[in-house]
């Protein structure tokens, strides 16, 4: 996902939640700060590099991909952006490598998700919205991993977008993808931006959804494609659905974390509680359009009467870097937050044998 949902839909989530303006700002701050906190941005705010919670394209093109530079990279991918769904997935074919790399493929109302929300109640605002995000993208970044792999996560020419029609089926029209990654998108054509075709396995190229670019991120696309390790069989992914799941999932875990619910379960969603706004939020999450930020900014302003203000990754830190106690500040508890997020994930990875968070 991005700024659009990360950023003004959870603070809309936040607001429907029961929390205060000002409240739902740090949490929608914290949640849109996951996808800015690299090794590069850490070094300018002074906090500690083990804390990153994503990487620039610049640093992955220099990362390594040996077996330590690949745990590297799967523990911040995994973590945050491709939440495993099931760590003990059953697969009966292929090697203990093909298995690892399969059982992290990302997906909702996984035991992990469960692990994650719990561990950010009494947290903080900036916890819950760490928490957020990482929710959030386990909708919209369902049957793709965090971690570089050609069989789990390539693309190919059987790449169609769905496009409804009434009382038929859905037209299809080939996706094609883009390799300048200066060049515009069209969605009309449809032409999206994605990573270049890399033969090696371990390829940075081949981390998460990079062959299919931001596609999996827009709101409003369904498509269907042939995957490898679904043995070729048609997987079709309905984003307008699972945001609007992921939106209501987002308002339950978020009561949750406020103490308006006592016990956090899978596949539970607050509709009742976006039920009078759903028309509204489904006409946002199903406009086509590669940014919805304005509209989601609008819904969020209708419901609060507040301003909401753009997104500014540096917002915190002359606080943090001036601060006596860095741990009693913004940032100070996002990065514990971090932290703690990270090593929860690779340590469940760690325990089900699989090494590729490390050992």
């Amino acid at each position: 996902m991005q700024e659009d949902f990360h950023y003004y839909a959870t603070y809309c989530a936040a607001l429907l939640a029961g929390y205060e303006h000002s409240d739902c700002l740090e949490i929608c701050y914290a949640a849109q700060l996951v996808d800015h906190c690299s090794v590069t941005w850490l070094k300018k705010s002074g906090g500690p590099s083990s804390a990153a919670t994503t990487q620039l394209q610049a640093e992955l093109l220099q990362a390594r991909t040996d077996p330590i530079g690949i745990c590297d990279i799967t523990r911040i991918w995994a973590a945050f952006h491709f939440l495993p769904r099931d760590l003990y997935a059953n697969v009966d074919k292929g090697w203990k490598s093909y298995r690892d790399k399969y059982r992290l493929i990302c997906g909702p109302n996984g035991e992990l998700l469960v692990d994650t929300v719990k561990l950010a109640k009494g947290q903080g605002t900036e916890a819950a919205g760490i928490a957020m995000h990482v929710l959030a993208d386990t909708w919209a970044h369902t049957y793709f991993a965090g971690t570089p792999s050609l069989v789990i996560n390539n693309t190919n020419w059987y790449f169609y977008e769905l496009f409804p029609v009434d009382g038929a089926e859905p037209e299809r029209k080939q996706i094609v993808f883009s390799h300048n990654p200066s060049a515009s998108e069209d969605v009309d054509k449809p032409v999206y931006v994605g990573s270049v075709y890399q033969s090696n396995e371990h390829s940075i190229m081949n981390l998460g959804h990079g062959r299919a670019g931001h596609l999996p991120d827009y709101s409003y696309i369904r498509y269907v494609y042939l995957p490898a390790w679904g043995d070729y069989k048609e997987i079709i992914k309905d984003n307008p659905h699972d945001y609007e799941y992921a939106f209501a999932q987002m308002v339950y875990a978020l009561s949750y974390l406020k103490g308006d619910i006592d016990v956090f379960e899978k596949d539970t969603y607050e509709f009742d509680k976006i039920q009078p706004h759903l028309e509204k939020i489904r006409r946002i999450i199903s406009k086509r359009q590669v940014d919805a930020s304005e509209d989601w900014k609008t819904f969020g302003e209708s419901l609060s009467g507040e301003e909401i203000p753009d997104f500014d990754m540096d917002k915190y830190i002359s606080q943090y870097v001036h601060s006596q106690d860095k741990s009693d500040t913004y940032l100070g508890r996002f990065f514990n937050g971090a932290l703690s997020q990270k090593k929860m994930v690779a340590e469940k990875i760690k325990e089900s044998g699989n090494k590729l968070a490390g050992m």
